[in-house]
């Protein structure tokens, strides 16, 4: 792996180990907010969201087991952005001044823009040379 690419694999991931931490620090506020989507069992999502969160970004930036660990964090990143960021169930997304659906569109927009960078990290294209 060259520089380039072990820092661009950082940048990639060097959200999701404080993510993970501050689900640890603030765990009540982490499970209210798992709550009020559409998936079942807060407790358990939150914890398998800290593992995630925690060893993923350390096998992508390793190189140990990092394309099944990118396709695992890619799928975490599209389950969040789906399932916790439905910008299209606020009808003010056009509304001038402060809106809750441009808001959570931006969420959701960077959320698949991870779920790519990480796909590519998962399938990457081989050099045709």
């Amino acid at each position: 792996m060259t520089l380039v690419n072990v820092v661009a694999r950082v940048c990639l991931v060097c959200l999701f180990p404080p993510s993970a931490y501050d689900k640890y620090k603030h765990r009540q506020q982490a499970l209210e907010q798992a709550r009020s989507g559409p998936l079942p069992d807060a407790p358990l999502l939150i914890d398998a969201g800290m593992v995630v969160e925690t060893v993923a970004p350390l096998c992508i930036v390793t190189g140990k087991f990092d394309r099944l660990a990118a396709f695992v964090l890619a799928g975490f990143c599209a389950v969040t952005a789906v399932g916790y960021h439905q910008f299209w169930t606020h009808g003010d997304l056009g509304a001038p001044g402060k809106s809750k659906g441009r808001e959570e569109m931006w969420e959701f927009l960077k959320n698949f823009g991870l779920v790519g960078g990480l796909l590519m990290v998962a399938f990457p294209q081989r050099s045709r040379r």
